[in-house]
């Protein structure tokens, strides 16, 4: 069971609402979701994964690339943490299914001993225990909770510590990071939930009765929000007394914070962030992430540099944690930035923003071979629409016609339309939103391939 919810908030400005860090290819044109998927399909029979329903056509297209597009979906229109997550799952599953539970965006380099401790967990969990994976500590973190141990039996969950306090579970040395994953029999961990945390429980029961399914199974929107917010941690793990801890040498990492993921990549003969973008003079030990524009450093140590078509980010080591401060502040002034790149992924293809000002907003638009847009209007923008290659199919009103390269069409506000591209190569477009407000939520659907609610 891949968990796919979170908006990894900790790594703005690469990662944002509508492309979380798990689907970044921050690893040799790889994300950490396609890396998870591929680390655990040899040692699982199937892959269930559970998405947030706008993330879902990222992680099909992702899967794509890897030709592993047969796998099972749930997917949840709002984020209730990860009880009724795993729950929702294990509910769809037979109750002697044993599943091992893991987010998508972790990274695991020692594959052996991750085989090797998935055994363990399996062989727990075979014996009706709820399993957990601990991560042995080799330094004093205060952003991970900690389980403190007595060889496999759990004594206590703790917080997130202050440094002092930290250090005091590192040198005690029967005490492990939370990593996140788990291992049980479906059954049990339902059994558990029901007797610790019954209101999850039962509005879970519900929300699944009620989904709809066909090729992925469907939350309704109404019925996920009736289920309380919950942890795995606090509605169950913290209160059952069937759980175990393994303890887990598999070279593990969250990927929680720019300095971890500093760890992870290349580095040229001065420490910086090895990449053909980064040029330097008398400066070392930087993190800098940039895919398009050339970064020169000049006598600067230990930063932290970000910088995205839409964003830059300059941080200090060791203050990167800080950085969801930042989103917060973006939030409240009702920015898009924590949300979407200037690129954004649709189950149709992507549209880019070109240029945007009062009035007017221009993009960049790829339609993939054989998909088109929902049927909509708008009620605030009028839209140009001039065709760079490929061919469209325009519908337009009662209309349908085709627009080829160089040719051009308009939409007037209010009129119903749509995009297709029927052809064999992508279709690529130009255009220009007219209007007063020119907000992504000015789309009224009328059909739709893709049963959107929302987007």
């Amino acid at each position: 069971m891949i968990l796919c919810g979170g908006s990894g908030t900790r790594l703005w400005p690469i990662s944002r609402t509508l492309m979380p860090k798990q689907f970044v290819k921050l690893f040799n044109d790889k994300s950490l979701f396609q890396i998870t998927v591929k680390r655990n399909k040899d040692m699982c029979d199937r892959q269930f994964i559970v998405s947030n329903a706008e993330q879902y056509f990222l992680a099909v297209d992702q899967l794509e690339e890897l030709a592993l597009n047969k796998n099972k979906f749930l997917l949840e229109p709002v984020g209730r943490n990860t009880a009724p997550a795993i729950a929702l799952a294990c509910l769809a599953l037979d109750k002697e299914e044993i599943v091992l539970v893991s987010p998508s965006d972790h990274l695991i380099k020692n594959k052996a001993a991750y085989a090797k401790v998935l055994e363990e967990a399996k062989k727990l969990a075979e014996d009706n225990y709820l399993v957990t994976f601990g991560i042995r500590p080799d330094y004093a973190e205060t952003g991970f909770g900690y389980i403190e141990a007595s060889g496999q039996d759990v004594k206590a969950f703790h917080e997130k510590p202050d440094a002092v306090t930290a250090q005091k579970y590192v040198d005690a040395r029967n005490f492990y990071w939370n990593s996140g994953m788990f291992c049980f029999k479906a059954g049990v961990f339902l059994g558990e939930l029901e007797k610790h945390s019954p209101e999850v429980f039962k509005f879970s029961k519900i929300a699944y009765e009620n989904a709809k399914e066909n090729e992925m199974i469907r939350i309704s929107h109404q019925d996920m929000l009736a289920i309380p917010e919950d942890s795995i941690d606090y509605a169950v793990m913290e209160k059952s007394s069937k759980v175990k801890v393994v303890a887990s040498d598999i070279d593990w990492s969250d990927l929680g914070s720019f300095d971890t993921l500093d760890e992870e990549l290349p580095k040229d003969k001065n420490g910086n962030t090895e990449s053909e973008h980064i040029y330097g003079v008398g400066s070392s030990n930087n993190f800098v992430y940039s895919t398009e524009r050339t970064v020169a450093l000049c006598d600067v140590n230990d930063l932290v540099i970000v910088d995205t078509s839409d964003a830059l980010l300059v941080s200090k080591k060791g203050s990167s944690q800080k950085v969801k401060k930042i989103v917060k502040q973006l939030k409240e002034n009702n920015s898009e930035l924590p949300t979407i790149h200037k690129t954004a992924h649709r189950p149709w293809g992507t549209y880019s923003i070109l240029d945007e000002c009062f009035g007017y907003k221009v993009k960049r638009i790829v339609v993939k071979p054989g998909k088109r847009l929902s049927l909509q209007k708008h009620y605030h923008r009028s839209e140009h629409w001039i065709v760079v290659s490929g061919t469209a199919k325009v519908t337009r009103g009662d209309d349908e016609f085709l627009v080829r390269a160089n040719e051009s069409t308009y939409i007037s506000m209010g009129e119903i339309h749509r995009l297709e591209n029927m052809g064999k190569i992508p279709l690529v477009m130009i255009e220009a939103q007219v209007g007063e407000y020119l907000g992504e939520d000015d789309i009224v659907r009328i059909e739709d391939d893709f049963t959107r609610d929302f987007l």
